[in-house]
């Protein structure tokens, strides 16, 4: 019975912690775009940054937004959340430059 109860306990706390990785890695990842912003913003151009790869890219977070909204997963959601809004930040940059 012990060994049952260890192993639900176990697959438990994995579970979660899978999940709470999910959530900051879902956070945390959009915030590699900044860098690129600093770039951008430091040589006051973005000559190099393709405008169809910007906005192909852009549109496809936002018809993704609805999806995240919608989701229960809550590291879906908060990766969705951020990006879009770091993205949509980058993609300002982008123009003020161009």
């Amino acid at each position: 019975m012990r060994s049952v109860r260890g192993i639900n306990y176990t697959t438990a706390v994995m579970t979660k912690l899978i999940l709470v990785v999910g959530m900051v890695t879902g956070v945390i990842l959009p915030f590699w775009n900044i860098p690129l912003m600093v770039r951008i913003w430091r040589r006051k151009s973005s000559q190099d940054v393709s405008l169809w790869w910007a906005f192909g890219v852009w549109v496809c977070f936002a018809l993704m937004l609805p999806s995240a909204i919608i989701s229960v997963d809550l590291a879906y959601q908060l990766f969705s959340y951020v990006n879009f809004v770091l993205f949509s930040t980058l993609i300002v940059v982008i123009i003020k430059f161009r």
